[in-house]
Order: structure tokens, then C-alpha cells, then sequence
């Protein structure tokens, strides 16, 4: 089995399946919302190689869609690579991978998310109901910090 960097899908069309819509209709570099925070314009996005950065300093970036993928969807790189189309099964069994992100990463997401979901909780001691927005962000983060305690555990 091996990965086919080939197979991603087009950034464009892979970006737009994910719900996010550009800013802008040109130009190499497209802004969009960021998912890992929740900023309305803060996440660039390479139409030509699928790279990614938040601006807004959430510290949200990668070089592909896969990466993305892996990110926004808590998953390891294989299971992204095949969600994606993009692992070839060759007859060779999976090579053995180390954990989708170095600790040190894995880290700083917990430390973003487990912020959101304080600042939920508190808003909700406070009477402040969530909105299905928030709701659900709420949820992708206890899902990410799930991901993380499995991987690392």
C-alpha cells in the first residue's frame, strides 16, 4: 500500500466540499473561514498546491488537502489518504506510522481546544445558551482532544 500524492483531489473543489466559501474568485492565495477557531476570514488557502494558513495566528497550517483533511477531521494519515482517494492498495501491507502529529503540536491543539470548550462552559454557567453554531464547534473540539488522548494514551 502507498500514498499517491496524484490522487488528492483539487484544492478548489476539495475546499468548497468542506463547506468553506472564498472571499475572493482569483488569485493564487483565497481567503476563507477558519474551522479550528471559528474566524469569519482568517484562514489563506493555496488554490494551486492546497497549502494552508491561518492568519489570525491560531496557528492552523499545512501543505495539502491531506493535511487539512488530517487536521479538520482528527484523523491519521492513512485513514485521511484513504477517505481522500489517494492510497493505492498494492498489495504490500501498510507501512507502520508514527502518531499524525508530533507532540508537541498535539499539545497546542489541546491547549486551543480545551480553551474553547472552558469559555463554552463558562458561558453556560452564566445562562448564556449556545448557539448551534458554537454547539457544534464545541463538539468537533471534544472530538479532536478525544483523537489526541487515543493516539497518546
Amino acid at each position: 500500500m502507498s500514498f499517491d500524492k496524484n490522487r488528492l483531489p483539487e484544492p478548489v473543489s476539495y475546499y468548497e466540499s468542506q463547506g468553506l466559501a472564498f472571499k475572493e474568485r482569483r488569485g493564487k492565495w483565497r481567503t476563507t473561514a477558519c474551522n479550528f477557531h471559528g474566524g469569519t476570514d482568517s484562514l489563506r488557502i493555496n488554490t494551486e498546491t492546497g497549502a494552508f494558513v491561518c492568519m489570525a495566528g491560531c496557528g492552523a497550517r499545512g501543505g495539502d488537502v491531506l493535511a487539512f483533511h488530517m487536521a479538520n477531521a482528527g484523523l491519521d494519515f492513512i485513514t485521511a489518504a484513504k477517505e481522500l482517494g489517494a492510497w493505492v492498495d498494492d498489495g504490500q501491507p501498510a507501512p507502520a506510522r508514527p502518531t499524525p502529529l508530533p507532540a508537541r503540536d498535539a499539545l497546542a491543539v489541546l491547549a486551543v481546544e480545551a480553551n474553547l470548550v472552558a469559555v463554552a462552559a463558562a458561558n453556560v454557567a452564566h445562562g448564556v445558551a449556545l448557539s448551534q453554531l458554537d454547539l457544534s464547534r464545541v463538539l468537533q473540539a471534544a472530538g479532536r482532544i478525544q483523537k489526541i488522548v487515543e493516539v497518546f494514551a
